[in-house]
């Protein structure tokens, strides 16, 4: 590092986080000059930057530096770099070999042993995904309800997988909604679309419910899902009825509660009339309010023909408690 860079440093490690103010008042360098060291010290890992404009500040980069020369076969990679992302304890994405890499120096792993074990965990879990790249989690939901109302539920991936934890898709929703970060939930709705569009012209779906949010909060999920995905079909209208304290069904950990929870919470205010409808939540965790809402749409005899169900992520098993989103 030249002389400017070092100072930079220097600066950063002695007051702990500095601003670009600060840092050109301490540099007595123009804001443009600044800006082009910061960008090399943050490429080259010796800063860390934090926040967004107009609220940035650099931090000294103290993560563990991934070993470039790593390499795996052909395969391997391919794989992990269609599944593997990782989000950071300060909030960065790191995809592919380089976020795997990263992942096994955090955890002290060899990084060629694990990536062997994490294919073989990915093809494990393979086994259930159809032609499509959808998993079919219809005889999940008949395993864990007496009645159906849904003819079939899928969802897009597994929230999570054995020793390696959230998958890509389960990473960018728990982020998105507990960050409420409308670029991240755009990026995991571009990433979905093409696949909810395929299985809308195999079923011919008419009309799209989507399920309401429980939480307030000031960016909703489903709602900027619902806007990004802009799928052009006609929108049931459904209501979630308030009640003195919102429950979420996350909280729940007995399947007959969930229920009661979306019977009494979930309400269908239209006087349409469709035909295939697609049901569209962020996650399956009993699939108690897919099921519900599906039950719902039968009662107000809005529904001529099939109701499917779709989820960003499911659980692998029959009842687990995706209690994180």
């Amino acid at each position: 590092m030249k002389d400017t860079k070092q100072k930079i440093v220097k600066c950063v490690k002695e007051r702990g986080s500095v601003s670009p103010k600060d840092l050109v008042e301490y540099t007595c360098i123009s804001k443009q000059a600044l800006f082009l060291h910061l960008k090399y010290l943050v490429e080259n890992n010796f800063l860390t930057k934090i926040g967004t404009p107009p609220r940035v500040f650099y931090i000294i980069n103290e993560e563990k530096k991934v070993d470039s020369k790593i390499t795996f076969k052909e395969d391997i990679k391919k794989a992990i770099n269609e599944n593997f992302l990782l989000i950071t304890s300060i909030g960065k994405i790191k995809e592919g070999v380089e976020g795997f890499v990263y992942w096994c120096s955090s955890n002290n792993l060899e990084p060629n042993k694990t990536a062997k074990e994490y294919v073989n965990i990915l093809k494990k879990y393979d086994k259930y995904r159809l032609k499509s790249g959808l998993i079919d989690g219809t005889q999940k939901i008949k395993d864990s309800f007496d009645k159906i109302f849904l003819n079939k539920i899928f969802y897009l991936d597994f929230y999570a997988i054995e020793r390696f934890g959230k998958t890509k898709l389960g990473q960018l929703l728990l982020y998105s909604k507990q960050s409420q970060d409308k670029k991240l939930i755009k990026s995991l709705s571009l990433w979905v679309k093409d696949r909810i569009l395929s299985l809308i012209k195999e079923y011919n779906i008419d009309a799209v419910c989507f399920i309401p949010p429980t939480v307030k909060r000031e960016t909703q999920f489903m709602k900027e899902f619902e806007k990004n995905l802009n799928l052009g079909l006609k929108k049931i209208k459904v209501v979630k009825i308030k009640s003195d304290i919102a429950v979420p069904q996350k909280t729940l950990n007995k399947i007959e509660d969930r229920v009661k929870n979306a019977e009494s919470t979930f309400f269908v205010n239209d006087k349409g009339s469709y035909g295939n409808i697609l049901i569209i939540d962020d996650a399956v965790g009993s699939g108690s309010t897919l099921n519900i809402m599906a039950k719902k749409i039968k009662q107000a005899k809005i529904n001529k023909g099939k109701i499917i169900g779709i989820a960003i992520t499911g659980s692998y098993k029959g009842f687990d408690v995706i209690s994180e989103v």
